[in-house]
């Protein structure tokens, strides 16, 4: 009953904010001005002379961005709810697996060495979906046949791994706006979207966060323990390799695009756990309109609040973050991960 009124309700409230996030930033835009031009860019309407600064505005730089917001929050989240149940911990994120630091090594070898440099504008994204897909080979491999304990450990240890590798690199190529680019991707953004990047992230986001949906019934019975899902039919060890595979793809894929961001796949099961219960059914369709909502509304902020300087989405995700995360923690009656 919950999940009939409050998906409806988030759908409406996520349009209105991408519509808002559209119009909003130092060429302010009322949101009928921004319907209009964005019915004009989809639909072939005519607008004015004077009118075509904004419209590039609007529909080349302000609207793919806002898209590419919603995409990654909402598959941060559906991936958050997924490694929470495939690992039985409730403080696992997206990238507890050394998938993001992975994903940082791949994209740092590019900068620093000007390697995969044919593919221009995309080598940095392609760099960082190639190192994602190596770490997740390699956690793998490491961790393979054993509990979900040794999978969260190895992808521990490994991102402390790729992490000084990453640092390394930086180190032995001192190069002043490399280091600048590497840092504010390591925390996040979304300044480098682009229309020619939202097909590939949608795909894999929508396309990952329904196979999360169609195996809901099974994430209620793995996060319940392995001997209760063996003993409901569930192929544990087949399940969860196919999960962590499902699950590093779709972070590598969001990791490529937008840098590593924090909390969002953290904060976000909590809440809607919270209020809509532990059963997977619900929670993966409400957490990724959630994280849609979210990552929407802290990209406006990272770009307005110091404007005409931009801040690192993970800076405005932890403050926001850990303040959530405190208060779950001081909440009575609340069981992280809601069995």
């Amino acid at each position: 009953m919950f999940k009939n009124l409050a998906t409806p309700v988030l759908c409406l409230a996520l349009l209105g904010s991408i519509l808002l996030a559209i119009g909003l930033g130092p060429a302010a835009v009322p949101p009928a001005g921004t319907a209009r031009l964005l019915g004009a860019a989809v639909f072939g309407g005519t607008i004015r002379a004077d009118e075509v600064p904004l419209y590039e505005i609007v529909w080349q730089l302000r609207t793919p961005r806002v898209l590419l917001a919603a995409l990654v929050g909402a598959g941060l989240a559906a991936v958050g709810v997924a490694v929470q149940a495939l690992v039985r911990n409730p403080l696992a994120d997206p990238f507890v697996l050394g998938v993001s630091s992975g994903a940082s090594v791949g994209a740092v070898a590019v900068l620093v060495t000007g390697s995969l440099a044919a593919l221009g504008v995309h080598a940095l994204s392609v760099g960082a979906f190639l190192g994602a897909l190596a770490a997740t080979a390699l956690v793998g491999l490491v961790a393979r046949g054993g509990s979900p304990l040794r999978l969260v450990l190895t992808g521990i240890a490994l991102a402390y791994a790729f992490q000084a590798g990453m640092a390394l690199l930086v180190y032995l190529v001192p190069q002043g706006e490399s280091t600048a680019t590497v840092l504010f991707w390591s925390l996040g953004g979304f300044g480098g979207a682009t229309w020619e990047s939202l097909p590939v992230v949608a795909v894999v986001v929508v396309a990952g966060a329904v196979v999360l949906w169609r195996n809901a019934r099974d994430l209620d019975v793995l996060a319940l323990g392995d001997e209760t899902a063996v003993g409901s039919g569930v192929d544990v060890r087949v399940l969860r390799r196919r999960l962590f595979v499902l699950t590093s793809v779709m972070t590598g894929a969001m990791v490529a695009v937008s840098g590593a961001i924090g909390f969002v796949g953290l904060i976000v099961p909590h809440l809607v756990r919270m209020v809509a219960g532990a059963s997977h059914s619900a929670v993966l369709v409400i957490a990724p309109l959630v994280g849609a909502l979210l990552a929407v509304w802290v990209d406006l902020l990272a770009r307005t609040v110091v404007a005409p300087r931009e801040l690192p989405i993970g800076v405005v995700t932890a403050l926001v973050g850990v303040p959530v995360f405190l208060a779950l923690v001081r909440r009575r009656g609340y069981v992280f991960g809601g069995t």
